[in-house]
């Protein structure tokens, strides 16, 4: 239940300034990248990184949704579809500085069983989760070294954690976005840059509805009795990861509503 606590005052300046002297508006100004950006965690994270003092590259696929976001932050779009490679290396060859990369792009499909499991589903599951971290994450990694400062975010899930019914194909996906990353963090140690995983619990966002192919009651359900995460919860920890002392990695962090104990474990007030 990815998608997608710290309060963060939206007015404070970002505290590190990279000293790379890559294409960039302002040598000064710190360069975000967060993908899936045109709705959700990653929408409201390029609102609150715009607000802490980046200048924010954002990718997704619905470039219209992108533009109105361009419109109101001031951020940079482009489009990205982190499945194709062609899309992630235009994507990245347009950037000529990046201190942080929110790799948020993701999502699930279904619900089915493994016995019954859409191999399909499976496989754009994988693509999107993992190979699309994967591949954004290389295309960048040249830009983030250049920083003497640089964060990469990925957005995981609870579902990177602990293994639930009808979850299987994102489990499985969330869990190689777990390795994934942490194999990162072993590579780059030594490095000027933090590598973080953020595991969401329940955030309501469009991230239910796509699972259950526009079923909006199904996805209404999911969310019935409880008081969810906004997308908003989750951007903050993002600004407050990014704006730790360059020395002091979050290494990751399980972000949860009071009403969720675990994957399948909620307290739902009834009428």
């Amino acid at each position: 239940m990815s998608e997608s606590i710290l309060p963060s005052d939206s007015s404070t300046t970002v505290d590190h300034r990279p000293s790379s002297t890559t294409a960039s508006d302002d040598a000064h100004t710190p360069v975000a990248v967060v993908t899936g950006a045109s709705s959700g965690i990653g929408a409201a994270t390029v609102r609150h990184l715009s607000k802490l003092g980046f200048q924010v590259v954002m990718g997704a696929r619905r470039l219209d949704r992108l533009e109105a976001l361009a419109e109101e932050t001031g951020a940079i779009a482009h489009h990205l579809d982190v499945t194709d490679n062609a899309s992630v290396d235009a994507f990245c060859a347009a950037i000529g500085r990046c201190d942080v990369l929110v790799n948020n792009a993701g999502g699930a499909l279904g619900a089915d069983p493994i016995e019954s499991a859409d191999e399909a589903d499976w496989i754009a599951m994988f693509d999107v989760n993992v190979l699309g971290v994967l591949r954004v994450t290389k295309g960048l990694l040249p830009r983030l070294r250049e920083s003497t400062n640089a964060t990469v975010v990925t957005i995981g899930s609870i579902a990177a954690r602990e293994p639930y019914l009808g979850g299987g194909g994102y489990n499985a996906a969330k869990h190689a976005v777990g390795a994934l990353t942490r194999v990162l963090r072993l590579e780059l140690l030594g490095e000027p840059i933090r590598v973080c995983q953020i595991d969401p619990g329940l955030v309501e966002t469009e991230f239910s509805v796509v699972r259950f192919r526009g079923d909006q009651d199904r996805a209404d359900a999911v969310y019935a009795g409880i008081e969810p995460l906004t997308a908003d919860d989750i951007a903050e920890c993002v600004t407050w990861i990014v704006s730790r002392p360059p020395h002091v990695n979050i290494d990751s962090m399980l972000v949860l509503t009071r009403d969720q104990t675990s994957a399948q474990r909620v307290h739902r007030r009834t009428a």
